[in-house]
C-alpha cells in the first residue's frame, strides 16, 4: 500500500504549481494532501486540464474523467497585465500574488514580471481600481500544453520561499508585540512601585519645598518683630501671661533662633522636621 505522505508528494509533483486555489484549497500542496487522503477528487485542477487529470488518474489507478466545471474551465494560460496609468500603488495585488510576480512599492506604480506570472487570477479581485487584466499568451495551447515542468518547479520554489518569508515576518511581529506587552507590564509595575514609594515618603523636591516654606515663615516673623521694635511697639498682653505660657514662648523663640542660625550656617533653609514658631504679635 502506498504511504499517504509519499502519495501526497507524488501528487503534488504532477500539479502545475500555479497556486491558483481554483481547486478549492489554499494551494497545490493542500490539494495534493486532500486528494491523497480521499477528501478531494483528482479532477479539480483547471490549470492542469485534461492532461493533468490523466496524469493523476494514472498515478491513482483510476479512470480519466472530465474536469469538474464547479472548479472552472481549461483555458489558454493568461498573464496579468497592470494598466500603469490607473495603478494607485495600493500593494493589494502584491499581497495577493502567491509567487511574488508583482513588483512595486506603496503609492508607486506596480508591474507584473510576465515570466514569473502563473496566471492564477488572484491579483484581480483585490484591485480597487480594476487596473489588472488577464491576457492569454499561449494561443490555442491549454493545460500542460501551455505550461511545462521547469515553469512549475520555479513557481513552486517561489511560492515556498514566499510562504517562509511571511512566516518569518509573522513571527517577528508576534515577538515585537510580546516585547511591547512585557515592557508595558514592567512599566505598570514600576509605576505602581513608584507611586507606593511616593505615598510612603516625601520626595526630595517636596522636602525642599517644605523647608523653603518654613524658612519664609521664620523670615516674615523676624522682619515683623524688628519692625515693631523699631516703632517702639511692645508685645501685647505680656502682663497677664502665666509662667507656663511664658515658658512655651521662650522655648519657641529659642527654637526659632536655633533654626535661623542653622540656616545661616548651612546656606539654606532649616530642617523640615521643626515646626515654625508662632508670630510674635499673636502672643
Amino acid at each position: 500500500m502506498t504511504d499517504r505522505v509519499t502519495l501526497a508528494d507524488r501528487i503534488e509533483d504532477l500539479l502545475p504549481q500555479t497556486q491558483c486555489t481554483k481547486c478549492g484549497y489554499a494551494g497545490c500542496r493542500p490539494y495534493a494532501e486532500a486528494v491523497a487522503s480521499g477528501e478531494a477528487e483528482y479532477n479539480q485542477c483547471p490549470p492542469g486540464g485534461v492532461q493533468g487529470i490523466a496524469r493523476l488518474a494514472a498515478l491513482l489507478g483510476k479512470n480519466v474523467v472530465a474536469l469538474n466545471p464547479a472548479n472552472g474551465e481549461e483555458r489558454a494560460r493568461p498573464v496579468a497585465v497592470i494598466d500603469e496609468t490607473l495603478c494607485i500603488g495600493c500593494t493589494l495585488c502584491m499581497q495577493a500574488c502567491p509567487v511574488d510576480a508583482i513588483v512595486g512599492a506603496p503609492k508607486l506604480m506596480h508591474t507584473v514580471v510576465a515570466e514569473l506570472c502563473t496566471g492564477c487570477d488572484l491579483c484581480v479581485p483585490p484591485c480597487p481600481v480594476d487596473c489588472i487584466e488577464m491576457v492569454p499568451v499561449t494561443g490555442e495551447r491549454t493545460g500542460w500544453d501551455a505550461w511545462n515542468e521547469a515553469q512549475a518547479d520555479a513557481a513552486r520554489l517561489r511560492h515556498d520561499r514566499r510562504a517562509a518569508r511571511l512566516a518569518r515576518e509573522r513571527q517577528a511581529a508576534e515577538a515585537r508585540a510580546a516585547a511591547r506587552r512585557a515592557q508595558a507590564a514592567a512599566g505598570s509595575a514600576e509605576s505602581a512601585e513608584t507611586a507606593k514609594s511616593a505615598a510612603q515618603a516625601p520626595t526630595d523636591d517636596e522636602a525642599a519645598k517644605k523647608r523653603a516654606i518654613i524658612q519664609a515663615a521664620l523670615e516674615r516673623a523676624r522682619q515683623k518683630k524688628e519692625a515693631l521694635a523699631a516703632q517702639g511697639v511692645a508685645p501685647k498682653n505680656i502682663a497677664n501671661v502665666s509662667a507656663e505660657v511664658q515658658a512655651q514662648i521662650d522655648a519657641a523663640e529659642a527654637r526659632r533662633q536655633r533654626l535661623g542660625a542653622a540656616a545661616d550656617a548651612n546656606g539654606g533653609p532649616p530642617g523640615a522636621d521643626a515646626p515654625p514658631p508662632p508670630a510674635d504679635d499673636d502672643r
